[in-house]
C-alpha cells in the first residue's frame, strides 16, 4: 500500500511540474485612441498555464488576442481566444523560446514562454 501511494504522489508531482504557469505582466495601452485610459487600479493579468504546445486558461475569461513573438520581434502565430476557450493548441513547429502578448480591448499583457521539443 505504501509503494502504491509513493508511486501516485510521484505521477501527480510529475503532472504538476509538467504544466508552468506563464508569467503575464500589465505592459499598458495598447491603442489610447482617444480619452484616458490610465486605469485607477493595477491590472490583473490572465492565469495561462503552458504544458508542451498547449496553452490553458482559466474558464470565465474575457475574449482575447493572442500573439507570439520570436526572437526577433517577428509574429509566428496568431488567433483570438474566445471566452468560451480554455485551450489553445500551439502549432508543434514551435519549439524555443517566444514572447506572448494577450491583448484586450485596449489593454496589452506581455509575458515570456520556453516551448520545449
Amino acid at each position: 500500500m505504501k509503494k502504491l501511494f509513493l508511486a501516485f504522489a510521484l505521477l501527480i508531482s510529475m503532472l504538476v511540474q509538467a504544466r508552468e504557469q506563464v508569467t503575464l505582466s500589465f505592459t499598458g495601452v495598447y491603442d489610447k485612441g482617444a480619452g484616458n485610459h490610465t486605469p485607477k487600479a493595477p491590472m490583473r493579468p490572465p492565469v495561462v498555464y503552458l504544458d508542451d504546445h498547449t496553452l490553458s486558461f482559466v474558464t470565465g475569461h474575457p475574449d482575447y488576442t493572442l500573439l507570439i513573438k520570436d526572437e526577433g520581434g517577428d509574429v509566428v502565430y496568431t488567433t483570438t481566444v474566445f471566452s468560451a476557450q480554455t485551450e489553445v493548441v500551439l502549432p508543434s513547429t514551435l519549439f524555443g523560446d517566444y514572447e506572448i502578448q494577450l491583448t484586450m480591448g485596449n489593454w496589452l499583457f506581455t509575458g515570456y514562454v520556453s516551448i520545449i521539443v
